[in-house]
C-alpha cells in the first residue's frame, strides 16, 4: 500500500464534478465558431446524451446512498448529499448554457444555411396543411392519450421520454379543468420535415397543434413539454443467478419499469402548479427539477448530423491500410503471413478497422488451416456485425470457436443477448466470463496448423470490435504472433472459459491478478531512478492508490505527463505534492479512447504497454482487463509519436491545474487529430 503524503490542500478532485468538467469541454466544442456547423450540432447532441447517462447511472447511485443514509465520504471528502447539491448547481449552469447555445447561435446559423427548425406558429398555412397530412398518416396512429383523474391514476412515465402535459376544459358554463398526458413517440423522427420545404418542426409541437384529434370535444387550454430520467443501472446478484441470460433479461424488463425517477426537465413556460404536481407524482424534490429555456431533449439533434451537407461537416476520413497489411493491386492481402513476419500496431481511426482487425478475423474464419478462433465481445455493431458473422462462418466450417460475450456491457445488454443467441445457434461455444467480474478486455486468439506444428496469432486492443465506433473512437491494437504473448492470451482464455486460476503470465498484465501490483511497481521503479519518467494516456484516472503512488513519484523527482480524456481525480501542480505532474485532456473530432502506459526515460529506453484498462478501482479490481507490452522498436517509436503529438497539441488540448481546467493557448496550431491523419497518409505514401 502506498503511504499518502501530507498536503494541506484536498488531495483529490471529486469524481462526479470532474466528469462534469469533461462534459463542459465537449460543450466548448459546440461553442467553437471555427468548427463546421453540423459538427457543432453533433457536440450539442453528445453533451445531452452524456448528461442523460450521468443521471441514469451516477446521480441515481448517489441518491440511493442518500436514501440508505450512507455516512461515508468519497476520497475527496464529500458526502453523497454534498455531491448531489454540487452536481445540481453545476448541471443547472451547464444545461442552461447548452440550451442557450442552441437557441441563440446554432439554430440561427442552421437557418442561415438552409436547415430551419421552425416553430409551428411560424409556418405558413400551406406548410401547416402539408404537416397535417403527415400527422394523420404517421403520427396520430401511434399516439396514446392518457387521462389523469380519480379513475385514471398517474401513469408510468418511461425513462428519457419526452411528454406533453395537457390542460383541457369541457364546454359549459362552469367547465372543470382536466389534465392529460401524451408521450411523444420515440420511434418517430423528432424533427419532422415539411415535405415541400427545408424546414423541420419539433414533433411535440406538431402533436400539440392537433390535440383536437385525440381529445375531441374538449378545449385545449395549455400544453407543456417535460422529460423524465430514471435509474438505468442494473445490479445483478450473480450468486443467486441460475441462468445469466434469463436473470439479465428479467433485470432489463425491470429497468424498463424502474420505479425510481432521478430528474425532471421542464419548459420555462410550465406553471408552478403543474411542476409541483409532476414532482409529487414522480416522487422527486425541487432539487431534482431542471427548468430549461427552449426545446427539451437536444440529444435528438443527432438526427440532423445525417443530413447530406458536406460543406457543413468535417472533411471525411476513411482511414488507411498500414503498409504491412496492404497488398498489390488485384491481390488479396495475407494478414496472417504479414503478422508472422513482424508484429503490427494499428491505430484507429487513422488505420481502417475493416482492412486491419476485421480482415484478421475474416481471414482466420475462412482459412482451412485455422483450428480455433477465440474472441471477447464487449460491444459490437447494432445491426449486421461482420465480426459476429465471421465467427458464425468459422463455426459452421467446423472450427473450434469460442466467444466470450459480456452480457453486462452497460447500454448494450439487449444487443449482446441477441448476439449470444445467434452465436449459440451457429454452434459457437458462448461463455459469459468469470462470476463477479465484468470482462472488459479486448482480445482475439487464432490457432493455426502450420507444417505439422500449431502456431498462435493474437489481437490485443484498447477498443471494441465495432467497425462503426472504430471510425470515431481513437484506439490501438497489437496484431502479433509472439509465442510468449500469444501463450499468455491462450492462458487468459482458459481462465475465462474454465476454472484455471490464470495467475501466471509471462508478458501480459491482467486485472484483477497482477495489473495493479505491476503498475505500482513500475511507478516505484521510476521513483528510484535518477531520471525517472512516466507518461500515461487513458480515459479516466480515479484510483486513490495509484494517484498516491504518482504523488510519491513526483516528490521523488519523477517527471510525469498524463493525458486523461475524461475524469481526473489527481490534483496536479500542488507544492509539496504534485509539482512535477502535468495533466492534459484532448477533446475533439475523435473520442480519445486508447490507453498507453510508458515507463522510463529516453536514456534508459522506455517500456510501453497498451490495453483496455483505465486507472479506476473498477478496472483494476472488478474487471478482467489486460495490458500488453509493445517491444518492437518500430512500434515503440510509433507509440512515442502518438504521445508526442498529443502532448504538443495546442488546438484541442486543455490543461489541469490545482484549481481546475483551462484551455491550452493556441500558438503553434497543432491539432492532434489532423496531425495523426497526416502522419498516417505519409506512411502509406512512403511505401
Amino acid at each position: 500500500m502506498v503511504q499518502p503524503l501530507y498536503a494541506p490542500e484536498p488531495r483529490y478532485f471529486n469524481r462526479e464534478l470532474s466528469w462534469l468538467d469533461f462534459n463542459d469541454r465537449v460543450l466548448r466544442l459546440a461553442e467553437d465558431p471555427t468548427r463546421p456547423l453540423l459538427e457543432r450540432v453533433r457536440f450539442l447532441a453528445i453533451f445531452a446524451r452524456n448528461l442523460d447517462e450521468f443521471f441514469q447511472i451516477r446521480v441515481s447511485g448517489l441518491r440511493e446512498q442518500v436514501q440508505a443514509e450512507v455516512s461515508g465520504t468519497s476520497p475527496d471528502g464529500m458526502r453523497p448529499r454534498d455531491q448531489l447539491a454540487a452536481i445540481q448547481a453545476r448541471v443547472e449552469t451547464l444545461a442552461r448554457r447548452h440550451a442557450t447555445i442552441f437557441a441563440t447561435t446554432v439554430r440561427p446559423e442552421l437557418a442561415a444555411n438552409g436547415v430551419r427548425i421552425t416553430d409551428w406558429i411560424d409556418l405558413k398555412r400551406a406548410q401547416r396543411e402539408e404537416l397535417r397530412a403527415v400527422f394523420e398518416e404517421q403520427v396520430y396512429p401511434v399516439l396514446t392519450p392518457l387521462a389523469v383523474d380519480p379513475a385514471h391514476p398517474f401513469p408510468y412515465i418511461a425513462d428519457l421520454s419526452l411528454n406533453l402535459a395537457i390542460v383541457l376544459r369541457e364546454s359549459g358554463s362552469k367547465p372543470t379543468p382536466r389534465f392529460a398526458l401524451i408521450k411523444v413517440p420515440a420511434n418517430l423522427a423528432r424533427f419532422v420535415k415539411v415535405p415541400s420545404a427545408r424546414r423541420y418542426v419539433p414533433l411535440e409541437q406538431l402533436i400539440a397543434a392537433h390535440l383536437a384529434r385525440p381529445f375531441p370535444g374538449l378545449k385545449v387550454v395549455a400544453t407543456h413539454a417535460f422529460r423524465v430520467t430514471r435509474d438505468a443501472d442494473i445490479d445483478l446478484d450473480l450468486d443467486e443467478a441460475g441462468d445469466l441470460i434469463v436473470t439479465l433479461e428479467s433485470a432489463i424488463e425491470g429497468r424498463r419499469l424502474a420505479p425510481r425517477a432521478v430528474r425532471l426537465e421542464v419548459e420555462e413556460s410550465m406553471p408552478l402548479d403543474i411542476r409541483n404536481f409532476l414532482l409529487q407524482e414522480l416522487e422527486l424534490t425541487r432539487a431534482d427539477k431542471y427548468i430549461l429555456p427552449g426545446l427539451l431533449d437536444l440529444g435528438a439533434l443527432w438526427q440532423l448530423t445525417s443530413l447530406k451537407r458536406p460543406a457543413l461537416k468535417d472533411r471525411p476520413w476513411r482511414g488507411v491500410t498500414p503498409p504491412g497489411l496492404s497488398a498489390r493491386r488485384g491481390e488479396s492481402p495475407d494478414v496472417l503471413a504479414a503478422i508472422r513476419k513482424q508484429s503490427i500496431l494499428v491505430h484507429h481511426p487513422y488505420d481502417r478497422f475493416e482492412t486491419t482487425v476485421q480482415a484478421f478475423i475474416e481471414e482466420a474464419a475462412a482459412d482451412p488451416n485455422v483450428l480455433a478462433l477465440k474472441q471477447t465481445l464487449y460491444r459490437t455493431s447494432d445491426g449486421d456485425s461482420q465480426v459476429v458473422g465471421s465467427l458464425v462462418r468459422a463455426a459452421q466450417s467446423g472450427k473450434e470457436v469460442v466467444a466470450l460475450v459480456e452480457l453486462q456491457a452497460r447500454g448494450d445488454e439487449e444487443a449482446n443477448i441477441a448476439w449470444a443467441r445467434t452465436l449459440e445457434r451457429a454452434g459457437v461455444h458462448v461463455v459469459y466470463g468469470v462470476v463477479g467480474l465484468k470482462t472488459h478486455t479486448k482480445v482475439c486468439l487464432v490457432v493455426r496448423s502450420e507444417s505439422g506444428t500449431v502456431k498462435r496469432y493474437a489481437h490485443i486492443g484498447t477498443g471494441n470490435y465495432n467497425p462503426e465506433t472504430a471510425r470515431i473512437y481513437e484506439d490501438l491494437g497489437l496484431l502479433t504472433a509472439d509465442p510468449a504473448l500469444t501463450a499468455d492470451v491462450a492462458g487468459l482464455f482458459n481462465r475465462l472459459t474454465g476454472y484455471s486460476s490464470g495467475r501466471t503470465y509471462r508478458r501480459l498484465l491482467v486485472a484483477p491478478d497482477n495489473l495493479r501490483k505491476s503498475l505500482l511497481q513500475f511507478i516505484a521503479d521510476e521513483s528510484a531512478a535518477p531520471d525517472g519518467r512516466i507518461v500515461m494516456k487513458m480515459n479516466s484516472l480515479v484510483d486513490p492508490i495509484v494517484i498516491d503512488a504518482l504523488y510519491n513519484a513526483s516528490n521523488a523527482g519523477v517527471e510525469i505527463d498524463l493525458l486523461v480524456r475524461g475524469i481526473c481525480c489527481l490534483r496536479p501542480g500542488v507544492a509539496g505534492l504534485s509539482e512535477r505532474i502535468r495533466v492534459r485532456s484532448v477533446v475533439g473530432r475523435y473520442l480519445e479512447h486508447s490507453r498507453i502506459y510508458r515507463f522510463g526515460s529516453d536514456a534508459r529506453g522506455p517500456k510501453y504497454w497498451i490495453g483496455s484498462a483505465d486507472l479506476m478501482p473498477r478496472n483494476l479490481d472488478h474487471r478482467v482487463e489486460c495490458l500488453a507490452p509493445v517491444t518492437d522498436q518500430a512500434l515503440t517509436e510509433r507509440l512515442a509519436e502518438i504521445l508526442e503529438v498529443n502532448l504538443a497539441d495546442d488546438v484541442l488540448a486543455w490543461q489541469l491545474g490545482p484549481d481546475g481546467w483551462t484551455k491550452v493557448p493556441t500558438v503553434a496550431g497543432i491539432e492532434a487529430h489532423l496531425r495523426l491523419q497526416e502522419l498516417a497518409e505519409s506512411r502509406t505514401r512512403r511505401v
